[in-house]
């Protein structure tokens, strides 16, 4: 998507990797979610000198975009979307790969949240 809008896939790597683990590891908000709005906001965003409409188009598409995920995962917490395991309890963490929850489950997020910011 980004080299749709001139951004090398490596200049998308760098400005999105902080959003992983839910920010930081810190299992907010999950970096699928993240990462799906950051590519509204290149389609539908608002630069400098572009009318106030554009924002508002883009927090619209936003909330569908909440409305949508949350409706088929309940949540858009990276928490409780991997079951209430914390990234960085060790234990947890353990549980995490042991029940391959990454590819199980957050492969389903990136997959529908890109889904969902196509339809959009």
């Amino acid at each position: 998507m980004g080299t749709d809008f001139g951004l090398s896939e490596d200049d998308c790597l760098k400005v999105a990797c902080a959003f992983g683990g839910g920010m930081g590891r810190l299992q907010y908000t999950c970096g699928a979610v993240a990462g799906a709005l950051m590519a509204l906001g290149l389609k539908y965003g608002n630069a400098v000198n572009d009318p106030e409409e554009k924002k508002l188009l883009t927090y619209a598409k936003t909330k569908e975009f909440f409305n949508e995920f949350e409706k088929l995962h309940g949540s858009t917490n990276c928490r409780e979307l991997l079951n209430g395991l914390n990234l960085n309890d060790p234990d947890d963490f353990k549980k995490i790969k042991d029940q391959n929850l990454f590819e199980i489950l957050c492969e389903k997020y990136i997959v529908d949240a890109v889904n969902i910011v196509e339809k959009l």
